[in-house]
């Protein structure tokens, strides 16, 4: 058997099209004038519940849901970019 016989065959796992819904109460000690950037408040708060409770964060209320929802439902980016994964699925 020669070496390049043997390819890798990547598994596709379908893909589908989620309406997704995260409430996050929490509180957090933070410098005050970091979350004055509306730009980047919600990455600062992201990036800070990720990193975990801890004595800098307390986690009051969180409730996340995802559905999925008919294709037809996306915009036509989400739409062409679903057509561009299964495309380049078929080509492996």
């Amino acid at each position: 058997m020669e070496p390049n016989s043997v390819r890798y065959q990547p598994v596709n796992p379908d893909v589908g099209v989620y309406d997704c819904e995260v409430h996050l109460k929490f509180r957090l000690i933070e410098e005050k004038g970091a979350l004055g950037n509306r730009e980047h408040l919600l990455d600062t708060l992201l990036d800070a519940f990720a990193c975990g409770a801890d004595e800098y964060l307390e986690p009051i209320e969180v409730e996340v849901s995802a559905q999925e929802v008919p294709e037809v439902n996306a915009s036509p980016q989400m739409r062409r970019q679903l057509i561009r994964l299964r495309n380049s699925s078929d080509a492996s």
